[in-house]
């Protein structure tokens, strides 16, 4: 059901169109935004929020996929409810209604009877979008709906996305903060097995129009299932899958790690990672970046050989979809600590790939789907055993 991938793309499209819409107006944008009480937050922060935004897509995707794949919607699983609290304290559940003119009116509410924002808000919402991918118009997979689940995390790096900073440089493609670290991302997996079966990473802020003002964003794909493996960085849909060797190959600052060891090599990790893991990583470039989805992009598009994290501050929501573009590519996403635990055993060919069907036994909120071992990515095995074997003195 290859038709399940064109539809997420439609939805992180629409998803995007949201989120430029919300960030345009800065008076409604303040209007927008509301804290997470604690049960909700990630521990790393002292302050998590979540933006009108983050609900109105996560239910968007919903209705769209619930609507053209009924049934559906009853699997799809994200970060945020869609309960939100207005200034005069009234709790509002934001939910796409039948109708535009309904959506608008509910909208209102949450945005303290703002009708002309709420009506624009809608509008974009039982719009539809027209996307021209011929590379996706190829794909074919039969997969069946009742195999499939999705996370879906609206919008990553909320941080960044409140601050809003536009004019960022990027070191070598990274950017450390900004509006382009900014992600939408939907995730499938397989019920049964917890594997991620295809994903999708929409940067809905990337250029900005001089003279409007306005952004513009992308989106990358990738399906991987059975013997398919198709992501959009490929040039020829068609072609058999590439191996995780030629993936590694592509870009000017790829070419040479194979025959350098880890001369060339490069890891994007968060500010907050311990000494000892920066220091492990002392040998290889290293760049910091904001978000959990564009770090993991920067991985998909070979900025870096890996990205790394060594504490459990991330989620299935969070991890699904760019996991299943790189498995698409021939890389993947382990379990960062059960792999120095196996590699200190000597177990070193099954690696512990993240799944998303499963809670983590005794946790409660949101640390229920938190990734307890932490997390690396990459797009080369040959490059995730270089990057391993930096932690010979790291303990698990």
């Amino acid at each position: 059901m290859s038709e399940v991938l064109t539809a997420l793309v439609h939805a992180s499209e629409k998803s995007a169109n949201i989120a430029r819409a919300c960030k345009q107006e800065e008076a409604l944008f303040q209007l927008l935004v509301q804290e997470k009480k604690s049960i909700e937050k990630n521990k790393r922060f002292v302050c998590d929020f979540k933006t009108l935004a983050d609900v109105l897509i996560q239910e968007v995707i919903k209705h769209d996929l619930g609507k053209k794949f009924p049934g559906l919607e009853d699997h799809i699983f994200g970060e945020e409810s869609n309960e939100f609290t207005n200034s005069l304290g009234e709790k509002i559940k934001v939910e796409v209604c039948a109708t535009e003119e309904g959506t608008a009116e509910l909208l209102s509410k949450v945005l303290n009877g703002n009708m002309t924002a709420a009506e624009l808000l809608a509008s974009i919402v039982h719009c539809g979008v027209s996307i021209e991918d011929p590379a996706l118009e190829k794909v074919a997979a039969e997969i069946p709906q009742d195999t499939m689940a999705l996370w879906v995390d609206p919008i990553d790096s909320t941080f960044q996305y409140i601050k809003g900073y536009a004019n960022e440089k990027t070191k070598d493609g990274v950017y450390s903060k900004g509006l382009q670290c900014v992600t939408i991302l939907i995730g499938v997996y397989d019920r049964s097995s917890g594997l991620p079966i295809m994903g999708v990473i929409n940067q809905p802020f990337v250029t900005r129009d001089p003279h409007s003002l306005r952004w513009s964003g992308r989106y990358f794909w990738g399906l991987s299932y059975n013997d398919i493996n198709i992501c959009s960085l490929q040039n020829d849909v068609n072609a058999a899958s590439p191996a995780a060797e030629d993936l590694c190959e592509e870009g000017s600052r790829q070419k040479e790690e194979m025959q350098d060891g880890d001369n060339d090599l490069s890891a994007v990790i968060s500010t907050n990672e311990s000494d000892a893991i920066k220091s492990a990583l002392s040998a290889v470039r290293l760049y910091y970046a904001a978000g959990a989805g564009y770090k993991s992009l920067c991985a998909v598009q070979g900025f870096v050989s890996v990205y790394l994290l060594s504490e459990d501050t991330t989620f299935k929501w969070d991890c699904c979809a760019p996991h299943a573009i790189l498995k698409s590519m021939g890389g993947g996403m382990v379990d960062f600590r059960e792999c120095l635990k196996r590699k200190s055993k000597g177990n070193v060919d099954e690696l512990p790939e993240l799944i998303y069907n499963t809670p983590v036994n005794g946790a409660t909120g949101v640390d229920r789907w938190a990734n307890k071992g932490g997390l690396v990515a990459y797009r080369c095995r040959k490059h995730l055993d270089i990057i391993m074997n930096l932690f010979s003195d790291v303990n698990p």
